[in-house]
């Protein structure tokens, strides 16, 4: 359909136009991907700019640019590979959840001590999932450009030793709006040491991130998702706020889950790491093909952590 353009015979002719202008604009938003199956809506990705409805004069114009960003995605989603389009997910919510530790993940003194809560899902009804990748191993300049393109949030928690040797591709990384978050110096098993000890890997993880990225993390995910009681301690003092673990694990070649259900769900984190052909069979673009072909299949969309923290 498409709308003509030319002066106003008078009010009825308005009228029609505007209707018409209308109908031109659910149609792209339908075409756009912009719902779920069944009907619910799906708005804008965090970090992505929402196009606001014009007035009626406008529509026509505000139709042309869902088109293009649509035409866009579709390119993109062909160019790396992915069957179906990712879904957009909705904007941030403007009152955040209350996260507190999952039930059986707590330590003594949880409530007490006002320690960091670890948690494997974020309370939302949205379909909605959190991708994480750990480590930072592999830096493969192919992600970043697969993840740029498609408009994939995604949170970062860095290894101090792993990162060292490429300082700046993590600051492309942080420049596409990416958060980086800690992952200690040296991914120990954290329970095995002191609270000196640990303190010292959290602590010091967090002066390299400053030092190198600005900003000192206020998210922290313990090596292997294990911990204690001194390692909530110790990350607390350093300024951490949560410590997210996870619910699934996507490698390159299948799924880990931790429910019995083995699916996904509102909300959930799923983790993966910073691997290659190196340790893997596939590469990191391979890894993020099965990972958006199934949360797309799923109907789910990839929102941004730091948003509902």
């Amino acid at each position: 359909m498409r709308a003509v353009v030319q002066n106003d015979k008078n009010r009825a002719y308005g009228a029609k136009r505007i209707r018409g202008g209308i109908a031109v604009l659910a149609l792209a938003a339908v075409a756009s991907g912009c719902a779920q199956p069944g009907g619910s809506p799906v708005r804008p990705a965090s970090g992505q700019q929402p196009l606001q409805a014009p007035p009626a004069r406008a529509l026509d114009s505000y139709a042309t640019k869902l088109r293009v960003a649509y035409a866009a995605r579709v390119a993109a989603a062909k160019r790396w590979g992915l069957a179906s389009v990712p879904l957009t997910a909705p904007p941030p919510p403007a009152r955040k959840p209350r996260i507190t530790a999952r039930e059986g993940f707590e330590v003594d003194g949880q409530e007490e001590l006002n320690l960091p809560p670890v948690f494997t899902t974020v309370p939302t009804r949205q379909k909605v999932v959190f991708l994480t990748i750990d480590d930072g191993a592999e830096k493969d300049p192919a992600f970043l450009r697969m993840m740029s393109d498609l408009k994939i949030p995604f949170t970062a928690f860095l290894s101090g030793f792993l990162i060292k040797d490429d300082y700046a591709y993590f600051k492309k990384m942080q420049d596409l709006g990416i958060v980086l978050n800690n992952h200690t110096l040296t991914h120990p098993y954290l329970p095995g040491l002191s609270y000196r000890q640990q303190k010292h890997e959290i602590c010091g993880m967090q002066d390299v991130i400053e030092k190198h990225y600005g900003k000192r993390p206020t998210v922290f995910r313990p090596p292997f998702g294990n911990y204690n009681q001194d390692t909530l301690r110790a990350a607390k003092s350093c300024g951490i706020k949560y410590a997210p673990i996870w619910d699934e694990e996507v490698f390159v070649d299948h799924w880990e889950y931790r429910e019995d259900d083995q699916d996904l769900h509102p909300g959930d984190i799923v983790l993966t790491h910073f691997r290659g052909r190196s340790e893997w069979n596939g590469t990191m673009v391979d890894d993020m093909r099965r990972f958006l072909s199934k949360v797309t299949a799923k109907g789910y969309a990839v929102a941004r952590l730091e948003d509902y923290l």
